[in-house]
């Protein structure tokens, strides 16, 4: 059945507003993917605070237009397949990534970051870079291991002490 030209307003008023709210948008083909991986997949990506959406060509070209280079959406095969993140920039990419490399119906092109299109390559570097918890926690332990050798170097003196202290007392016993 044919939509209504207000019906497609709408629809492309609620792409637009999902747009603004996410952090990151990733396009993909979304060509030979079946149901069950596709439901898998937006599983794991509502987890990690991302949606998986698909659109047509045309929708999203007028979607992106503020954005402009609204033709990167063209290398794209069939209809264009969304994700975009809301909480973390570089979740909904890693979780995509994953099911690119098992699946060869889905195929990565560029993307939308921090306002900008982004070109496929980028988008492959932003799916191999690490979670956010493990960089925090990189930077934790960079931060920490300083303090742990200044610890380790008062207690080797306090070591050294308490052994001269006994050495003497071993010697004042015999």
């Amino acid at each position: 059945m044919a939509k209504t030209k207000e019906q497609k307003k709408e629809i492309l008023q609620e792409v637009k507003d999902k747009l603004d709210k996410s952090k990151s948008v990733i396009f993909s083909s979304d060509t030979g993917l079946d149901v069950k991986t596709s439901q898998e997949m937006r599983r794991e990506l509502k987890k990690e605070g991302a949606e998986y959406l698909v659109t047509k060509k045309t929708l999203l070209q007028r979607a992106t237009k503020d954005v402009g280079e609204e033709t990167v959406v063209d290398d794209l095969k069939g209809s264009v397949g969304l994700t975009l993140s809301y909480e973390d920039e570089i979740a909904g990419v890693r979780v995509v990534n994953k099911f690119a490399k098992a699946n060869e119906g889905l195929e990565l092109g560029g993307g939308i970051l921090e306002g900008k299109f982004i070109l496929p390559a980028m988008v492959n570097r932003l799916a191999s870079l690490p979670s956010k918890e493990q960089l925090l926690a990189n930077l934790v332990g960079s931060l920490n291991s300083p303090i742990v050798g200044i610890v380790g170097v008062l207690g080797a003196n306090l070591r050294n002490l308490v052994g001269v202290l006994n050495a003497i007392k071993d010697n004042k016993d015999n």
